[in-house]
This record gives structure tokens, sequence and C-alpha cells, in this order.
């Protein structure tokens, strides 16, 4: 290699450095920004780009936390928590349940339906809204949090159930014939065999569960009128309205808080995603 082509790769890495660091610095500001602002005064948010606040205001945070007439902004984050994490062990047993019938188990018109359930996720969730709201509040479930939880145990999220059934595929059929010979049932080799190498999958939809419900904000909003049952996306939008203006600085304050369970969530479960790829690629 001579040093002209020396120079050049050089040049290149120095150039897709400073390409990736201000991608980073374009994602990074927008948080940064919000953070700063949690903690600055009204006047110094408004038309304000930096991210240091001059003068710290720590009364934001306490503000947004007991400033709600309704209803403290921990309450609002019990439900939150309550409602996320019910939907996580939904979703995932669900889900995981009908992945391993359409991916190795043999019933009727197994690929018709595998065909219905894809099919939708075309039709857009908006236009199921009226006829869910009417069912649900025949059945009386309206401001419980029944109709955010019950129907993800029936796996509602094709999403997860279409994802389930590819990584399942890709586990030989081999080690279920070896443990039907060891004398186990269908049942027993998706519990000791597919779940335990599906753990990938089964981490995936637990993290896009929890986003996904944490951030849901139409949904909760429909179902969930009264004050002292409503969750976090929603208590934040009270914030808008409270006294007739926006209270910007508390806003901020729980827009921070609120951030933090989804990016623990993400970080601890990341944690075990990681330990279970690389088992997985030392297999192949």
């Amino acid at each position: 290699m001579t040093v002209v082509d020396i120079q050049a790769s050089s040049a290149r890495q120095v150039g897709r450095t400073v390409l990736l660091i201000a991608l980073a610095v374009v994602l990074i500001y927008p948080v940064a920004w919000l953070i700063g602002s949690s903690v600055k005064s009204p006047n110094e948010i408004i038309g304000n780009l930096s991210v240091i606040p001059e003068d710290i205001t720590w009364s934001n945070y306490v503000h947004g936390w007991t400033g709600l007439p309704s209803a403290t902004f921990g309450t609002f984050f019990l439900n939150s928590t309550l409602i996320a994490v019910a939907t996580v062990v939904a979703n995932t047993v669900s889900c995981a349940l009908t992945a391993y019938a359409f991916a190795r188990l043999r019933f009727p018109l197994r690929g018709w339906w595998f065909s219905v359930m894809i099919c939708t996720l075309l039709l857009p969730s908006h236009v199921l809204i009226v006829p869910q709201y009417a069912l649900f509040r025949w059945l009386g479930w309206v401001n419980t949090p029944l109709p955010l939880i019950v129907p993800k145990l029936l796996a509602t999220e094709a999403f997860f159930v279409f994802l389930m059934v590819q990584f399942i595929r890709g586990i030989p059929r081999d080690l279920d014939e070896a443990a039907k010979v060891d004398g186990c049932s269908p049942y027993t080799v998706f519990l000791n065999v597919i779940m335990p190498l599906s753990r990938p999958a089964l981490v995936t939809t637990a993290i896009l569960s929890f986003i996904w419900t944490w951030n849901d904000f139409l949904t909760q909003l429909i179902y969930l009128p009264d004050v002292d049952r409503q969750t976090a996306p929603i208590g934040l939008s009270a914030f808008v309205v409270s006294g007739g203006e926006t209270a910007l600085g508390p806003l901020f304050a729980m827009s921070v808080l609120s951030l933090l369970p989804v990016l623990l969530f993400f970080v601890g479960f990341q944690r075990l995603l990681s330990s279970a790829i690389q088992p997985a690629r030392l297999r192949r």
C-alpha cells in the first residue's frame, strides 16, 4: 500500500468519524435540551436554544409532581407502570404460544389463518376504535385497564407473532424430535426447548411492548376518562392547559421523569438480549 492510499484511507476514516459525530449531536441535542430546560425558569425556556441553564430551578420537579389539582404525577406513573408491565407479560406469553403453534404444530387451515393474521398488519388501528369501544362499553370495561390488557392475552399484536414465528422456524426441528424421543409432549417441548432458544425474540417483544404501551396516548385517553386512572402521557397533557396557560418548566421536568422508565427498561433488557444473542451465534 502506497503513501497515497494510506492518506486516502485515513481521510475517509476521518470523514466518517466527523459525519457520525455530527449525526450524534443532531440526535442527542433534543434530549439534552429537554433535560436542560427541565431546570430552567419559564422566561429562560422561551426562545433559548442553549442546553445549559443559567439558573437551575429545581422547583419545576416539585411543581410538576404535585402541581396538578386533580392528582399527583405519581398516580399517573403508577397507572402507567401497572398497565405496561401487564401488557408486556400478556403480549410475551400469548404471542409466544401463538407463534409456536404456527411454526411447529399441524392443524387445519394453518396457512390460511396465518395469512389472515398477516393481513391484519395492513389494517389501520384507527378503524377499529369505534367498534372496540362499543364492545368494551357493553362489557362495562370502560374506565378500567381491562381494554388495554385483556386483548393482549389473545395475541392481537400480529407483528410480534410474525417476529416469533420467523425466529422459531430458524430453530432446528431436530431438537424437537430429540425432545419427543425423550418423552416430551408438545407443551414441554415449548417450555424446555423453544422458549429458552427464543429468548432474543421474547426480549425484543418485551422491550417494544413496554415502550409502545408506556408512550401510548390515544388508546389510554379513550378508555381512561377518570383522572385517577389516567397514565403518564395523559398526565403530561394536563400541563398544557393547567391554569389556562402552558406550564413549560413542570411539563419538561415530568417529561424527563417519564423518559427514565423506558430508558431503564431498555438498558436492563438489552443486557439480556445481548447475552442471549451471543450463545445463538456460537451455535451457528
